[in-house]
């Protein structure tokens, strides 16, 4: 049985455009790069094909990979659930640190979407984890690998 992949609405977006481009782009490109590297000859000996083969074969696992993701989705649009202060999938919250008084915000997001340099933390994070169920003027403690923290959740945003 498959288990539901929690994604923003953006996360879908994203990945919808990726399988269109490898789709549309990239699978037709390496198709054609096969069929030139086929006219030089001996394929044993042609460096060209085997490339192109594999590159052939990373595509159609991304495709495949893609389209298993999104067929397992679960949409999350935090913009229409109810908006109570709680941390749940898809908020943005700000959090300070107790110990230093320095402020960070962070979005909980999907696997496939989470980029730290853009404040974007997994579902799966050991601060995500930490943080979900918990309420705004909470305080709460995170291990992490590099050690344990206390963070205030100063607010959450459903946006």
């Amino acid at each position: 049985m498959s288990t539901r992949v929690p994604m923003t609405p953006q996360g879908e977006a994203s990945l919808q455009a990726e399988l269109e481009d490898l789709k549309s782009v990239q699978r037709p490109a390496v198709i054609a790069s096969i069929a030139e590297a086929r006219e030089h000859g001996d394929l044993k000996e042609n460096a060209e094909y085997h490339a192109a083969r594999e590159q052939q074969g990373f595509i159609e696992g991304r495709i495949k990979e893609i389209e298993g993701k999104l067929g397992n989705a679960q949409i999350i649009d935090v913009k229409t659930l109810p908006q109570n202060g709680r941390v749940i999938f898809g908020v943005t919250l700000e959090l300070e640190d107790v110990d230093t008084g320095d402020t960070i915000k962070y979005k909980i997001v999907g696997e496939d979407e989470a980029d730290i340099n853009e404040g974007k933390i997994s579902l799966g994070s050991p601060i995500a984890r930490a943080l979900i169920g918990k309420e705004e003027g909470e305080e709460v403690d995170v291990h992490t690998p590099g050690g344990s923290k206390t963070f205030e959740i100063v607010e959450v945003s459903y946006i």
